[in-house]
């Protein structure tokens, strides 16, 4: 136990610089929000967010004689490749969407314009960049504690993971832009491609790659305790910010999209079903990002 309490001891001061660092830009991010109005640009930062905790970590971690440098540059180009791919789609969907997303928009019409600039540094900002630090934590483990100097089977399977959760959730991304670019789309909902297995394949694809870090993080002593991290990033993309916020009132707005619910899978890939009253051809746009979701769009 005692060798165990040490480790996440000596795991404190990168998990704090970390922190420090990410809301501190995130009070930046919020002043630029003010002069613009406009807290959408949060949600371009949500995976670079991820990409700095990690090369922080990775600075407290590369100690002479340490193990396992091989292990962690790999997840440290995966977690950057990952980071600055979604941040780059996000920001290139929210300048050709124009304007600030719908939901702070609401958020802003619901509080005032005065009060919601105020609020939105801590119900915003602060509290996405208190969920890096908190989801982060299996990055943490990798880079910075001890671990054996080769690949163990749980690499190997959170590589695995990750390229597979990857994989569903840039394809799905570009599925989703293609489609959207096309005028004649417009009020559709998108069922083809890997959307016609899941009505949220990017978010399932995110889960997986998570789910794969939280792997690599399990050859660390105490490891184990960083899946609780992959298991908030879960329940934000299935009850908080991803699926069910982006479900609450889509039906309202696209009615056709209550037939895509009656044949294909919330979240997880599944053989669609045959669907009541005909071949639905509407589609999803993923209008909601990762916390705040997100990620997502």
């Amino acid at each position: 136990m005692e060798p165990t309490v040490a480790i996440f001891s000596s795991l404190l001061p990168p998990w704090s610089t970390a922190a420090a660092v990410v809301l501190g830009l995130m009070v930046v991010l919020w002043l630029v929000s003010i002069r613009i109005s406009d807290v959408s640009i949060v949600d371009s930062f949500w995976g670079l967010a991820f990409v700095v905790s990690a090369w922080i970590y990775r600075s407290f971690g590369a100690q002479p004689g340490w193990e396992g440098a091989g292990v962690r540059w790999l997840q440290l180009a995966l977690v950057t490749l990952w980071g600055v791919r979604l941040s780059v789609h996000i920001a290139l969907r929210h300048a050709g969407q124009g304007g600030e997303d719908r939901r702070y928009r609401k958020m802003r019409a619901e509080v005032g314009d005065s009060r919601f600039r105020r609020r939105s540094l801590v119900t915003v900002f602060l509290l996405q960049g208190l969920l890096v630090s908190l989801i982060s934590i299996p990055l943490l483990f990798v880079q910075s504690a001890p671990r054996p100097d080769h690949l163990v089977w749980t690499d190997i399977l959170g590589l695995v993971l990750f390229a597979l959760g990857f994989s569903f959730e840039a394809v799905s991304d570009w599925q989703l832009t293609r489609f959207r670019r096309e005028p004649a789309n417009a009020g559709r909902v998108l069922d083809s491609g890997l959307w016609r297995y899941s009505r949220h394949p990017n978010y399932f694809g995110e889960a997986v790659l998570w789910i794969g870090f939280g792997c690599f993080a399990l050859a660390s002593p105490g490891g184990v305790w960083s899946l609780l991290s992959v298991a908030l990033m879960i329940f934000l993309l299935l009850r908080v910010s991803g699926v069910k916020l982006l479900e609450s009132d889509i039906a309202e707005r696209r009615p056709e999209y209550r037939r895509y619910v009656e044949s294909t899978s919330s979240f997880l890939p599944w053989i669609p079903g045959r669907r009541k009253g005909g071949h639905g051809t509407d589609s999803l746009a993923r209008d909601i990002v990762s916390p705040g979701q997100s990620p997502r769009g």
